[in-house]
């Protein structure tokens, strides 16, 4: 079994998911030679093109929730309509949390690491912003852990 998680922006430009997409697709055929597991918190941008390409994969997705108002506050537009879908096929693990604010997020973090064996990081390898939570200090978080980590930047993508 290879279980991967998955940081990333949610910031993507039009142009940018596709090549996510394709890139993502392709890390993930070079480590499913087994069982593919994927854990994501589902954000809009790089964690739901992972978690559709996990589930595109046949791989089994773990969804960590960062809050109990995190699919209310923070999932919207067309974004929820496919945070409901891959829920439905997702094992969920709810933090317990009651607002996703960067404890929430930085819980979440520390979970999606724990469960994996190597992090995706859908990143333009700016530095951390001060903030925890975030893709960079995930990244961080799992160096120092010893956890190896999946840079996904193709050529040409760009943050909106």
């Amino acid at each position: 079994m290879t279980t991967l998680a998955v940081t990333g922006h949610m910031d993507l430009s039009a142009a940018t998911v596709p090549l996510v997409r394709e890139a993502v697709q392709g890390l993930l055929r070079e480590h499913a030679r087994e069982e593919l597991v994927g854990v994501s918190c589902l954000a809009r941008g790089a964690d739901t093109l992972f978690a559709e390409a996990v589930v595109e994969a046949g791989g089994r997705l773990v969804v960590v929730v960062p809050a109990r108002d995190y699919r209310v506050v923070h999932v919207t537009g067309d974004h929820a309509v496919v945070f409901d879908r891959l829920v439905a096929a997702a094992e969920v693990v709810a933090m317990p949390y009651d607002v996703a604010d960067e404890q929430a997020y930085e819980a979440a973090n520390a979970e999606l690491l724990k469960r994996a064996e190597r992090l995706v990081a859908v990143w333009d390898g700016t530095s951390p912003d001060g903030k925890r939570g975030g893709t960079a200090h995930a990244v961080e978080q799992a160096r120092a852990l010893g956890l190896p980590v999946d840079v996904v930047w193709p050529e040409g993508a760009e943050r909106a």
